[in-house]
């Protein structure tokens, strides 16, 4: 994972949003953190595998922060996303993209992977701009109302989340 990346900033105000509410446990999960082998490097019996692939297993939604790249998500994602497989299955997930565009088409290209692997993507997507939310596009610096729109993809997180577990257990 690049040096200087800013999607730590945006997690770290994400949290303290879910910090506010009272209706489910948040966690910030960094994929930087499981150091994971290229997908089909390893044999999924690596610690950092294994560790990934039991941290999304015991979690029941999930807050995607995406980065924008060459009009898509980043490769780390996209291995991460790739190195589990059935731990992702009957899984909610709300996607904050960022970006020159607002990451809108890294986040289309997010929800396309995650019908792939059974996780149902809510409608609300806050964006922001790399342009109008970020001071020198590195320091974030959002504005108020997008609080709104983060609780409201976090409303129907947990909503779809409380469906699908219910699923995932019968």
């Amino acid at each position: 994972m690049r040096q200087g990346r800013v999607s730590p900033q945006v997690g770290e105000w994400v949290k303290g949003i879910t910090d506010e509410r009272a209706d489910a446990e948040y966690e910030i999960v960094d994929i930087r953190e499981y150091q994971l082998p290229f997908y089909g490097e390893g044999n999924g019996e690596e610690p950092g595998s294994k560790a990934w692939q039991q941290t999304i297993d015991r979690l029941d939604g999930y807050v995607f922060i995406v980065q924008e790249y060459n009009h898509s998500i980043t490769g780390a994602l996209k291995n991460a996303l790739d190195s589990a497989y059935k731990e992702w299955n009957k899984k909610a997930a709300g996607i904050i993209s960022y970006g020159s565009a607002g990451g809108a088409r890294a986040a289309e290209h997010l929800r396309g992977i995650l019908g792939e692997l059974s996780v149902a993507d809510v409608r609300v997507n806050p964006t922001f701009s790399l342009f109008t939310e970020f001071e020198q596009y590195k320091t974030f610096k959002p504005s108020d109302l997008h609080a709104n729109n983060v609780n409201a993809m976090l409303d129907q997180v947990i909503a779809w989340s409380g469906v699908l577990k219910s699923l995932r257990t019968s």
